[in-house]
């Protein structure tokens, strides 16, 4: 392996550095968007058998919101119930929206990094490549004459960069569409899951509001 290094040149070393931190993000990724962190089954169909007769406490809310990332969004949504009585229907779902902007927030996060590895590692390899055919057009001499010392060096590193490139691009490029796709899986569960909840959660607005009684 370092010999493939050394004759691939310099230009390599930014492409290593890339793949290193590909792959850190490709694991990190792998563990923090699995459905038990983001949004577990059933979890709203058990939040709701809860709260049947009244709203959850601040201590089972609390909980809920620590369980995963679908339930910190339903947990904003009894929370803004819980603290203003008299919220309307478009204020709740303006607490639900908020709390789901930031929960897709967190996870995307890294996304675009992968995604600029994807799109950068190719044009790194090219650049190695244009390199290695400058080596390659140094080696001839004036004369006529050529260096194969210098002219196998070049090959070298335009190819081995990039083959490089590729080998980084491919799996980074299929990770991102891969983790992209699970995002807009749980942005869809989480909205829907928010749309059930509303209705159950406009119960307790609608009895404890002034309002409504008249």
């Amino acid at each position: 392996m370092f010999s493939i290094i050394q004759a691939a040149g310099w230009p390599i070393w930014p492409l290593i550095l890339c793949s290193v931190v590909a792959l850190a993000l490709i694991i990190e990724r792998l563990f923090h968007l699995r459905e038990a962190l983001v949004a577990p089954p059933r979890l709203v169909d058990e939040v709701i058998g809860v709260m049947r007769q009244s709203l959850p406490t601040a201590e089972v809310t609390a909980k809920l919101e620590s369980n995963s990332v679908l339930g910190g969004v339903l947990a904003a949504g009894i929370r803004a119930v819980g603290a203003d009585p008299r919220i309307d229907e478009d204020g709740l779902r303006q607490a639900f929206e908020n709390a789901g902007r930031r929960a897709m927030h967190g996870l995307e996060r890294y996304l675009n990094t992968l995604g600029t590895i994807a799109a950068a590692a190719p044009l790194l390899g090219l650049l190695g490549t244009v390199i290695g055919m400058i080596e390659i057009f140094g080696s001839q001499a004036p004369g006529g004459g050529s260096n194969p010392q210098l002219l196998a060096h070049g090959i070298s590193v335009a190819l081995y960069n990039t083959a490089f490139g590729l080998i980084i691009a491919i799996p980074s490029l299929m990770c991102y569409r891969y983790f992209r796709g699970k995002v807009d899986d749980f942005q869809l569960n989480m909205e829907l899951s928010a749309a059930q909840m509303l209705p159950q959660l406009m119960r307790f607005a609608v009895r404890t509001a002034p309002a409504a009684a008249a």
